[in-house]
């Protein structure tokens, strides 16, 4: 992942970061690396990966022209291995449909970060 950046958006509601995810791939040439969903999808984070600029121009992008204004976001170029092992981790949870473990009261389909056929079709 050498000369590669990652651009991070948290915000609240899954429309929210799905709209922001279409503003930041819109804006430059960023690629989902991966989404987590907390507390049943209120909290949503997003991460792209692309070059510096890139990241840069679509999380700034994101972060102005989103439906809700996140409550976080960030940038890190060159992420260093152990973050990079991190975001590799959470997006082969995400390829593979698992998801998190559950929070008390929360069942575990409300914490995957799949969207799966079965999402898309509650939507």
């Amino acid at each position: 992942m050498s000369n590669t950046s990652l651009g991070f958006i948290e915000i609240t509601g899954v429309v929210a970061a799905i709209d922001a995810l279409d503003i930041m791939c819109k804006t430059s040439g960023v690629e989902l690396a991966t989404w987590e969903r907390k507390l049943g999808g209120r909290l949503v984070t997003i991460i792209v990966r692309g070059d510096v600029a890139s990241v840069t121009e679509a999380v700034e992008a994101a972060s102005a022209k989103a439906i809700k204004k996140p409550v976080a976001s960030g940038i890190i170029a060159n992420p260093h291995e152990e973050i990079v092992r991190l975001v590799n981790l959470s997006a082969s949870r995400f390829m593979a449909g698992e998801g998190h473990s559950p929070e008390e009261g929360d069942s575990p389909e409300a914490h995957s970060g799949a969207l799966d056929a079965r999402t898309i079709q509650e939507v």
